[in-house]
């Protein structure tokens, strides 16, 4: 959306959308590049500016939430119920390294842990880890091209958790994504915004309706 197309005197966000359609909940970054990605985010996820888990802090945290159920002549009268989740974490940082990477892999299964509850009604929960760093090395862009990460809860029967990798190096116009992170779109500030491609709500409406 560009900014004349909000009307000449309407101020703008960051990332072109006329803040009389930004919601309320919506933070304020003092990082630029963040700021700007939240634009991109904001109607997907619920974001939150500075976040904390196990120790670790995070400078954007975001969170969507999916749910698909039908229903029999009434709503009370619901059945195959399926959620589906994604939490993304984000945060600045001087380097990426494959180890902490890795150690990021490590919090993500923590979480599945954690926040997961197995049961017929879960679908799937990913958790992205977005690193936005000064430059992007080689080590970093091969782990990270040939991560995947899926883990079958219950053989599948309680559905699945996947862990997706971003490494973002903004000031040179460079990122690597592992297979199914979709929010790295969101983090090519340098591309076009990106028309709306399948991912996590279309991966679970799909499923459902085979």
């Amino acid at each position: 959306m560009s900014e004349s197309s909000g009307g000449p005197d309407e101020p703008v966000a960051s990332d072109g959308v006329p803040d009389a359609a930004v919601p309320d909940d919506v933070p304020d970054w003092d990082d630029e590049y963040l700021d700007r990605v939240s634009d991109r985010l904001m109607y997907s996820f619920d974001l939150e500016n500075g976040y904390r888990v196990r120790g670790e802090r995070f400078d954007l945290y975001g969170e969507v939430r999916v749910e698909n159920r039908k229903q029999l002549f009434h709503p009370a009268l619901n059945y195959a119920n399926h959620e589906a989740k994604e939490h993304l974490f984000a945060r600045r940082a001087d380097a990426a390294t494959v180890p902490e990477l890795e150690r990021l892999v490590e919090l993500g299964h923590d979480l599945a842990d954690d926040w997961i509850v197995a049961d017929e009604e879960h679908f799937e929960t990913e958790f992205t880890f977005v690193l936005v760093v000064p430059e992007l090395t080689d080590p970093v862009r091969e782990f990270v091209e040939g991560f995947r990460d899926r883990t079958l809860i219950k053989f599948g029967f309680y559905g699945r958790y996947e862990l997706n990798l971003v490494v973002a190096a903004p000031d040179r116009e460079r990122l690597v994504a592992s297979t199914n992170a979709d929010a790295a779109a969101a983090f090519r500030l340098w591309d076009a915004v990106p028309e709306a491609e399948p991912g996590l709500v279309e991966r679970l409406v799909r499923s459902l309706w085979r």
